[in-house]
């Protein structure tokens, strides 16, 4: 049962309403409101029947004592002294309803039944927050020193507002970064809005962003919310910012420096309650020389950077991730794959990554899905990524080869492979090479 706790500086009304209401709660009651106060924590009170007068203390001090201290609590005001400015002073200072005395049963039971509503709701949105937590770091997988200082800058940036730059690769994971902070920060229980600055037609990215009123342009035939206006009270993350087109990050950055927006067509500017996580695979410095990216604003986002390393970077998490996503893909495709084998496992602890973590996954589903057995064998994974690998493998072998011989030597190497490659036709060989007969004849007795 949820419990109730009555503070009123009439023993009568606390005892009638104790009487009342015990079958239904566990009922608790004070006249004193510093012993109420306290009691709200021992007991673990979920409602709180308040009254507007105490004696010589106000009530609307007391809610707001409560509600600073304990916010969570449902606290009902009662009151023999009803007004409209008052209901209105209370309901502004959290009170969750307004009861007048006598106080009617009936109102006071639907109230209460709609207070213990509330409160299963409150406690399954907390409860699916925390699950979202969990499984967003769950997936936050590695031990390698540069994750550790991603891991450590999340937990420094969670609860503040200070704008966030996220840069890496394509596929390195940079909305679950954003996820992660959203979501075990002291905002999770409002809105992350995801933009995709490079998704967006650049003529319908203004509307995304900020919204429109009807009639502002052709075609807007309705008013629209944009995505900071959305996310009121949470996070706004502006994926691929580098993409963004100039004349549009001119208007972002006056978002930034007055903390407000103007809907397309509106009269009315909109103050902003949000933090703005931003994230980029460009490099904005260079983006900046060329003239594509603006510089204050580049400012203005980057104030706390965390840059994602590729996967080729910090191959001492490859087993980690390797034996996460086996674990995934087997749950996803109702499979019971052991193990990759030794040759399989060599394989993917060696190869280079381009696609980063989001390769890793598509290389692993795949194995899942061809895999017949308990072992994934060589055989299962993707055969063109391993041709193409070993090509790339042989031709990085073969250049590591020439590092230390001269220009001549190389010459010379390359002359005699291209001549055996082609049985040591010279038409041929020439061709190859792009040069003349006459230069190729020149060459070789130059080598002679």
């Amino acid at each position: 049962m949820k419990k109730i706790l009555i503070i009123d500086d009439e023993e009568a009304i606390c005892s009638s309403l104790k009487f009342a209401l015990e079958d239904e709660y566990d009922m608790y009651t004070d006249t004193d409101p510093v012993k109420g106060i306290k009691r709200l924590k021992e007991k673990d009170i979920d409602i709180c029947l308040l009254d507007l007068k105490l004696g010589s203390i106000d009530g609307l001090e007391v809610l707001s004592e409560i509600k600073n201290k304990y916010p969570s609590i449902i606290v009902i005001m009662m009151t023999a002294y009803s007004s409209i400015a008052s209901s209105v002073e209370a309901l502004e200072a959290g009170a969750y309803y307004y009861l007048t005395k006598p106080l009617r049963m009936d109102e006071l039971r639907s109230i209460l039944k709609k207070s213990v509503h509330l409160l299963e709701l409150n406690e399954q949105v907390e409860f699916l927050s925390k699950e979202l937590e969990d499984n967003i770091l769950n997936k936050m997988i590695g031990k390698s020193p540069k994750m550790r200082h991603v891991f450590k800058m999340i937990d420094r940036v969670k609860n503040i507002d200070t704008s966030v730059l996220v840069t890496g690769e394509s596929g390195t994971g940079k909305e679950l970064i954003v996820q992660a902070i959203h979501y075990s920060g002291n905002r999770k229980n409002n809105r992350l809005e995801v933009v995709n600055c490079s998704a967006i037609p650049e003529h319908l990215l203004e509307s995304e962003l900020f919204g429109h009123k009807a009639g502002a342009f052709t075609g807007a035939l309705n008013d629209r919310v944009g995505k900071f206006e959305l996310a009121k009270g949470g996070t706004i993350f502006l994926d691929e910012i580098g993409d963004m087109p100039l004349e549009l990050q001119a208007k972002l950055l006056r978002v930034l420096q007055q903390k407000e927006i103007t809907p397309l067509g509106a009269e009315n500017s909109i103050k902003l309650d949000i933090r703005i996580i931003a994230a980029t695979n460009k490099d904005l410095d260079e983006a900046i020389k060329n003239g594509e990216f603006r510089e204050d604003l580049y400012y203005r986002l980057n104030v706390v950077k965390i840059s994602l390393p590729p996967l080729r970077k910090r191959r001492e998490d490859l087993p980690l991730l390797i034996d996460y996503y086996l674990r995934f893909f087997n749950k996803e495709l109702d499979k019971n794959v052991l193990e990759f084998s030794p040759k399989a496992l060599e394989w993917l602890l060696n190869y280079d990554y381009p696609g980063n973590i989001r390769e890793l996954k598509n290389i692993i589903e795949f194995a899942l899905v061809m895999s017949n057995d308990k072992i994934i064998e060589l055989k299962d994974l993707n055969q063109q990524l391993i041709q193409k690998s070993h090509k790339i493998n042989n031709e990085e072998a073969a250049i590591e080869s020439l590092i230390g011989l001269t220009l001549k030597e190389i010459e010379e190497k390359v002359l005699i492979a291209t001549l055996a490659a082609n049985n040591n036709h010279r038409k041929n060989t020439a061709k190859m090479l792009g040069i003349s007969e006459r230069g190729l004849r020149g060459k070789l007795e130059k080598n002679e």
